[in-house]
């Protein structure tokens, strides 16, 4: 990610954007301490899936296809697929974030978490499925792996 200088941006449209993930977080926070009927902390076992589902909306909303209409007005997606944010200020920050896996995977916490606290329920079977289609797409991968390795093996062999 390049540097805050070597971008159409202020650091006030960083600002803006962590002062938004800052209040939704203290939301979330006290919707949680309204919900007296929640079990306490998470377990191990639900961190790991909510672990697996933040990551698996993450993917969701930064790469596949089907959620390329919620990118488009802040990121560009050139031929090659190298995506590049669009416009500058706020929009380019947006376009930063909805870029990076890594950067949404908080803002997917946060709503996952968010969920969690407003509907225990409902959360859990939305965070069930986004975990699913994480393993999924991690088996997959693994999958197209070892058959392309086995394919420039037998290239190999057969030159």
């Amino acid at each position: 990610m390049d540097p805050v200088a070597a971008t159409p941006t202020d650091p006030k449209d960083y600002a803006a954007l962590s002062v938004s993930y800052a209040a939704l977080a203290g939301t979330v926070a006290l919707l949680a301490a309204r919900h007296h009927d929640d079990p306490a902390p998470a377990q191990p076992g639900e961190l790991a899936l909510y672990g697996a589902a933040t990551a698996g909306l993450a993917r969701l909303l930064a790469k596949e296809k089907v959620t390329e209409w919620i990118r488009s007005p802040f990121v560009e997606t050139p031929v090659d697929g190298e995506c590049r944010p669009r416009g500058s200020g706020g929009r380019y920050v947006v376009g930063e974030l909805l870029n990076c896996t890594r950067c949404l995977g908080s803002w997917s916490a946060l709503a996952l978490l968010g969920l969690r606290a407003a509907a225990p329920r409902p959360a859990q079977v939305a965070a069930t499925l986004l975990a699913l289609s994480y393993v999924n797409n991690l088996l997959q991968a693994r999958l197209s792996e070892q058959q392309a390795q086995a394919k420039a093996r037998a290239e190999a062999v057969a030159a």
